[in-house]
């Protein structure tokens, strides 16, 4: 397909930029004035995003960056106000939809790179650790700070201790501390760290790299080593899917969300 016929399909999105050059895809988390934070309406979208590169036989690889000075720095305060609000039956839904995001990007079948030029914070770094290859900038923070606001990091756990081992998840979700790049690294959180102006140009070159291989053998190397883990994988995300919908009705989610909209110190009840 040539690059005026790659340009034409180019989709338009609200929450993301859509870039074809030549074989590789990048999506730009495209929130910049809210630090890329994550939407119901950006999960959409993303989604619509990961189906467009695999179903376009000349795309061979996907590039995620964000826009700004963060890659993505987890949910967006109007949907965690909405959140508040729902019904279990729409927390469910809420549930199943990150899940199955998560669980399309760590099972993509073309490879993906994940190029973090800032913080990625709760389910932005979710987003970053789930990718193939995940490059960060010096300045890049991580953490996974859901239970400092009441919330449960149930679906990305799953996918976390496969990543970095039992004790070093344990660590990351229970104390919800944000970490440095040299830690992540030194942990199997991110595979290099690059400096910023130099970031998108290693995310090429890896690109390019993985481009000199079988289309055909990348493809099927992705398929096993997703099967591995498949079926036990499928069960805990239902499990994790469950829980992150109930944590949703307890006293202190409801508390850990107020007192983050009002930047105070959350008074916990244990309900």
């Amino acid at each position: 397909m040539t690059d005026k016929a790659h340009k034409a399909r180019q989709p338009s999105y609200a929450t993301l930029k859509y870039e074809v050059d030549g074989a590789v895809a990048t999506v730009t988390f495209n929130r910049p004035e809210k630090r890329n934070a994550i939407s119901s309406e950006m999960v959409k979208e993303l989604l619509a995003a990961l189906g467009e590169v695999e179903a376009d036989p000349a795309l061979r690889v996907l590039i995620l960056t964000g826009a700004g000075k963060a890659f993505c720095s987890g949910m967006d305060l109007e949907t965690l106000q909405a959140i508040s609000t729902q019904t279990a039956a729409e927390n469910l839904g809420d549930s199943r939809e990150m899940a199955r995001l998560f669980h399309r990007i760590y099972s993509f079948p073309k490879p993906v790179i994940a190029a973090v030029n800032g913080a990625a914070i709760a389910g932005g770094c979710g987003l970053a650790s789930l990718c193939d290859f995940t490059l960060a900038v010096p300045e890049a923070k991580f953490g996974y700070t859901e239970v400092r606001i009441g919330f449960v990091p149930a679906i990305v756990s799953t996918f976390l201790l496969r990543q970095v081992g039992e004790k070093h998840a344990r660590d990351l979700l229970l104390t919800g501390r944000i970490i440095g790049v040299e830690e992540a690294h030194r942990i199997g959180l991110i595979n290099e760290i690059v400096p910023a102006e130099k970031l998108i140009a290693r995310a090429r070159e890896l690109a390019s790299q993985l481009m000199e291989n079988s289309p055909a053998s990348l493809i099927c190397t992705k398929r096993l080593l997703s099967d591995h883990a498949r079926v036990q994988l499928d069960t805990q995300i239902q499990a994790a899917v469950r829980e992150n919908a109930a944590i949703r009705a307890t006293k202190d989610f409801r508390e850990g969300i107020s007192a983050f909209l009002e930047k105070r110190k959350p008074q916990w009840s244990g309900e």
